[in-house]
């Protein structure tokens, strides 16, 4: 089968003819219908020798759709046909927080070696993924796995970063977004869909802002040195109640600092490799600063809600997998409007 792989530090994935692989006790296998490209990626391809570990030759794709095509001997609760979306985050499903769904948050996954597809384990930019366990699938119920793969990933990062905030963003808040792309333009409709904080929306160029806008923001600002200003104008000088940055980088993380309320949340989501000081003083008074990663298999089962009552959806550029590598060069320019999204057939 055809699958696209990083082989080699600092070259570019590659699409290569490797194994189907075959179901083991308790596995699945599935014909992939779509799997989505995520800057997480361009992260593992960055790193240098010595801080990769994520095994060669690596599969990429952590973000993964498609149709169960075979099952191992114990399976029993999901069945050849049956169309599924991936949970991505696998842990040993026997610690406190994977008993809680919470597989994100294992605390034996390190030390068993468990790995996420993609992230270790052979992922779903391929013709078959091969998934540990049926714990690891959602049913897709009806949604486009084209259009909704991302959620797996862009939608429920957001949603689980979002969702520990909501005390906080009420009638009468402000919620700031950092970076309308891949994830932001999911978390600004996420934060419309269940939150009643007004949102808005930072990045570096009008095309951006126009996507932001698009799917609901509320108020938009270039990413420039005025930015904080401007945000400060815009909440009555206060700053946000709560900011979420999807980009990471050291400007964004600047921008979240000095615009949080007094008592804000600052959820740092991108791994751009910005930092910012944390000492008393660095931050308004009573400010919560957070590093959450992914989320929890019940909450990918409620952003599939969200976007199946229409309250959220995703923008995507839809690639070949032939045509994978270019996917990763456009995500690697910047040029992506939002998603870009691999589709083996």
């Amino acid at each position: 089968m055809k699958a696209l792989q990083y082989r080699t530090i600092g070259a570019r994935p590659e699409v290569v003819e490797i194994d189907e692989p075959e179901p083991g006790p308790g596995q699945l296998l599935l014909k992939v219908t779509a799997a989505g490209a995520c800057h997480s990626d361009e992260y593992v391809m960055s790193l240098p020798a010595e801080a990769y570990d994520y095994g060669f030759p690596l599969t990429l794709g952590h973000e993964g759709a498609g149709v169960v095509a075979a099952v191992g001997q114990g399976v029993e609760h999901v069945a050849v046909g049956d169309a599924v979306a991936v949970y991505g985050p696998w842990g040993c499903g026997r610690c406190h927080n994977c008993a809680q769904g919470k597989e994100n948050y294992c605390t034996n996954a390190a030390a068993e070696g468990i790995r996420s597809p993609g992230l270790g384990a052979p992922g779903a930019m391929a013709e078959y993924l091969l998934v540990d366990s049926e714990r690891h699938v959602v049913p897709l119920d009806g949604l486009d796995p084209v259009k909704h793969v991302s959620l797996t990933d862009a939608g429920l990062t957001p949603y689980h970063a979002i969702k520990q905030s909501l005390p906080k963003l009420g009638a009468g808040t402000t919620a700031l977004v950092l970076g309308t792309g891949g994830l932001g333009h999911v978390g600004i409709q996420i934060l419309k869909a269940i939150s009643g904080a007004r949102v808005i929306a930072v990045d570096v160029n009008d095309e951006k802002l126009e996507l932001a806008t698009e799917v609901g923001a509320d108020e938009t600002v270039l990413s420039n040195d005025r930015a904080t200003g401007r945000i400060r104008d815009l909440t009555g000088g206060l700053g946000a109640d709560a900011v979420f940055d999807f980009v990471g980088v050291q400007p964004t993380m600047e921008i979240a600092a000095a615009s949080a309320a007094l008592e804000a949340d600052v959820t740092i989501v991108g791994i751009g490799g910005g930092s910012i000081p944390f000492a008393f003083g660095s931050l308004p008074f009573d400010a919560a600063l957070r590093t959450p990663y992914w989320g929890s298999r019940s909450e990918l089962i409620e952003v599939l809600d969200l976007a199946r009552r229409g309250q959220i959806t995703v923008e995507i550029e839809q690639f070949s997998l032939d045509d994978a590598p270019r996917a990763y060069e456009k995500l690697h320019a910047g040029s992506l409007r939002g998603r870009a999204v691999v589709v083996p057939d």
